[in-house]
């Protein structure tokens, strides 16, 4: 059961065609990669899914669900979070905090009770507290919970942008470029660490990549994007041999 359906979906600037008659459709639970040469269309695709752009024409529908053009907040609270190729964290907030900051979506107080901190105000606290170390636990995050975003080293950084983006409890996880900036050694951590928070959230992922050993060593399936159109889809090995990806992607 595909759990996002993208048909005819384009949009233009300007008279540039960024996008255009965009289609995919990915299986719950896939691994799946979007990839092509710089300026191929694959963020503004992100930018589509997470209502940052309106759409000129196409649909998209998640878990049957249409929410073409819908705000970024009704989108995610429909389902769908983000992480951006350069970080955008709380970096004057801790660690904790920046988990709590997409927490927040899942629990309400009053104004009032938050100012006077009334005991609700209290008790929704200490279960945001306790669900962020839960969280962070699973990146090996807890031991630095109060450590300020900005003092992390970068690895440690993406991955506390992957724990708040998951903290909003999403059915699609879109990473954009999680790799960018990392040495080999922490490319393979991220790798793991992809692989469990799909099978461990039961999480349908998609993520823009440029590391080919990182696309090959987990996505199922991938889309290969040039000048904002489809040039080919399918099972990642069929893909990666296709003599037109490697001339216009691989650059052979």
């Amino acid at each position: 059961m595909a759990i996002l359906e993208i048909s005819n979906l384009g949009i233009s600037f300007g008279g540039l065609r960024a996008v255009d008659d965009f289609n995919i459709k990915v299986k719950k639970g896939c691994l799946y990669g979007l990839i092509g040469p710089n300026g191929a269309g694959k963020t503004t695709v992100f930018n589509l899914l997470t209502g940052v752009y309106k759409p000129n024409e196409g649909i998209i529908k998640l878990d049957g669900q249409d929410i073409t053009g819908k705000r970024t907040i009704d989108i995610n609270h429909a389902g769908i979070a983000r992480t951006f190729q350069n970080i955008r964290l709380f970096k004057d907030l801790s660690v904790a905090d920046n988990v709590k900051a997409g927490l927040h979506n899942q629990m309400h107080y009053h104004t009032l009770e938050g100012i006077l901190r009334l005991p609700r105000y209290r008790s929704v606290e200490k279960q945001l507290q306790e669900q962020a170390l839960e969280l962070l636990k699973v990146f090996d995050l807890d031991g630095e919970a109060e450590t300020l975003a900005a003092n992390l080293p970068y690895g440690k950084q993406r991955k506390l942008e992957i724990a708040r983006a998951l903290a909003t409890k999403p059915k699609l996880l879109l990473l954009d470029e999680p790799a960018a900036g990392m040495n080999p050694n922490e490319t393979l951590e991220l790798m793991d660490t992809i692989k469990f928070v799909r099978d461990h959230f039961d999480m349908t992922i998609i993520l823009i990549e440029h590391d080919m050993k990182l696309v090959s060593g987990i996505c199922e399936e991938l889309t290969v994007l040039n000048f904002g159109r489809v040039l080919c889809q399918g099972p990642t090995g069929s893909v990666l041999n296709n003599p037109e990806v490697i001339k216009a992607y691989l650059g052979e």
